[in-house]
């Protein structure tokens, strides 16, 4: 089962979405193009509904609240760790310096630069991953990057991989779609694109790490609500199937099923882990830790605010087209559109546990959770 779990598993990210396509009679030939590439829209998508609006904010208010009130109202004490004590490593002033000349790159018109103006989104993300390493090692005498290297590449690897599937999703909602990239040929555009995608898994994962150096954040979630399962697998295999259904159906009401984008293949990709017997930090759930779910969805609202304020003043940048909640921008994202980075953290969560799964690292190395 664990060659099997993870093969089937790939089989209904991808194939939901084309059977979808496939029962509403649309020819399926034209989502197989590869690299999928959103440059228009051809989809006109619902209006914005404040009914909608307010039933989507009552439902993120309704998540979000208990972990609030838990982390807030906590009489824990945690001792956080001393901030400045093991001293800033000179590596972290290379990440600032490339993180800001990146930034600057991107935001500016130089006509000296104007040939490379297009490939500007990696540079500060290459920056901002060797900072946020550099701050986690300062507060905790650890990083990825001083102690798991060949990890880190790995993640480099898997994350391009992992973002061109929601790239190929994408082709379904036509949520989010590409300006200023219509010279570029597909092979060109393939480039271009996988050295940013690259960038997401190491920015996550990173930025975790530098926030359980705050154990405050998430005060008094390792004893939260506890979700015992007597059957894992079962379990598993009934949520996984449910979200394949959900995902097929994407594609063909993609104005109401739209979160399942970032929804389903995060509990279909968990639901073949557990089957397969790769243990992750979701099995700590059922005692009641929930720190990890916590910090991996915090961790990506975090990236998703550079990820959308560096895309604002970009040449080559995406816009979004979000049906019914299209409204109150944060630079290009609408207000509501934030919550999509939360699940979106766990998805991250799970890849880079793989990832560490598959490296097999030995016990006592630098882990991505407790």
């Amino acid at each position: 089962m664990r060659v099997l779990s993870p093969i089937i598993a790939i089989l209904c990210l991808i194939g939901a979405p084309l059977l979808g396509i496939y029962l509403s009679g649309e020819p399926v030939k034209e989502f197989l193009d590869f690299p999928p590439i959103t440059t228009f829209l051809t989809i006109d998508h619902a209006p914005f509904s404040w009914v909608a609006f307010f039933l989507f904010l009552f439902l993120i208010i309704l998540t979000l609240t208990p972990f609030l009130i838990k982390t807030y109202s906590s009489e824990e004490i945690n001792r956080e760790n001393s901030a400045g004590s093991y001293g800033f490593p000179g590596w972290g002033w290379i990440g600032l310096v490339i993180m800001v000349t990146g930034w600057i790159l991107a935001w500016s018109r130089f006509p000296w630069f104007s040939e490379l103006q297009t490939h500007t989104f990696t540079i500060p993300w290459i920056g901002y991953i060797i900072l946020i390493n550099a701050f986690t090692f300062k507060r905790s005498g650890h990083s990825i990057i001083t102690h798991e290297p060949g990890y880190l590449a790995c993640l480099f690897v898997f994350s391009a991989l992992f973002w061109w599937y929601f790239e190929f999703l994408n082709q379904f909602v036509q949520n989010w779609y590409y300006v200023n990239v219509e010279t570029l040929g597909r092979l060109e555009f393939f480039m271009y694109a996988t050295l940013p995608f690259a960038t997401v898994l190491p920015a996550v994962i990173s930025t975790m790490h530098f926030l359980r150096t705050f154990p405050g954040l998430s005060r008094g979630l390792d004893h939260f609500v506890s979700i015992p399962v007597s059957r894992p697998r079962i379990l598993a295999i009934s949520a996984g199937l449910v979200a394949f259904a959900a995902l097929t159906l994407t594609s063909r009401f993609h104005d109401y099923l739209f979160p399942m984008l970032w929804l389903a293949p995060t509990v279909i990709f968990a639901a073949a882990m557990v089957v397969a017997g790769i243990p992750t930090f979701l099995h700590g759930i059922s005692k009641g830790d929930w720190r990890t779910v916590y910090l991996l969805a915090l961790s990506a609202l975090v990236c998703g605010f550079f990820w959308e304020m560096w895309n604002y003043f970009s040449y080559t940048r995406w816009e979004y087209s979000v049906p019914f909640v299209h409204r109150f921008l944060v630079f290009e994202m609408p207000l509501l559109g934030y919550a999509g980075y939360l699940p979106f953290g766990l998805q991250c969560g799970l890849m880079a546990w793989l990832v560490k799964h598959l490296l097999n690292s030995p016990a006592g190395s630098y882990k991505i959770s407790d």
